[in-house]
């Protein structure tokens, strides 16, 4: 019987994962509704007072996104206040979805990234994840790629998706 060859395991191919830099616990969604009374409405002072007593050091070395569950209309300056009481632990606050600062921490990874391992080889962009990467991670990484890949396909080895080659 013939030994069976797995060709893509000998090959040059070099696999790009995202899901290796998913931000697992380090991105958490805050709602500022906890902090209005009856949810829905901003007492300046009690506001204030109630952010001051919060323990903000459970958002260390995190990303925060800042969002109301709620349909409270909120003056301007409701979110920055909160910010300003993350800044000293987040390592970033937005204002959006859990998903958007998702989208943000892999940005920040993206452009710290060294991409020399992947100059000139064919590059798989895993499509198939177990983690919700967010699909315009995808994109922000193919223009990464795409700087230094010699050739890039979309999914895995077995069913990829050509979705560059350099000329």
């Amino acid at each position: 019987m013939e030994e069976i060859v797995n060709k893509v395991a000998n090959s040059s191919l070099m696999v790009f994962d995202l899901e290796d830099y998913y931000p697992d616990s380090h991105v958490i969604a805050v709602d500022v509704s906890q902090w209005l009374f009856g949810g829905v409405i901003l007492k300046e002072t009690e506001f204030r007072a109630q952010l001051k007593t919060t323990d903000w050091s459970v958002y260390e070395d995190k990303y925060v996104a800042l969002y109301c569950s709620e349909d409270a209309i909120l003056p301007a300056w409701a979110y920055s206040l909160v910010a300003v009481h993350l800044a000293p632990f987040a390592l970033k606050v937005i204002q959006g979805s859990k998903e958007l600062a998702i989208i943000d921490w892999y940005q920040d990874i993206l452009n710290k990234l060294d991409y020399t391992d992947y100059f000139d080889k064919p590059v798989i962009l895993k499509g198939c994840s177990k983690k919700e990467v967010p699909n315009e991670v995808y994109t922000l990484a193919i223009q990464k790629l795409m700087k230094v890949a010699k050739s890039i396909m979309f999914g895995e080895a077995c069913s990829a998706v050509p979705l560059f080659k350099k000329k």
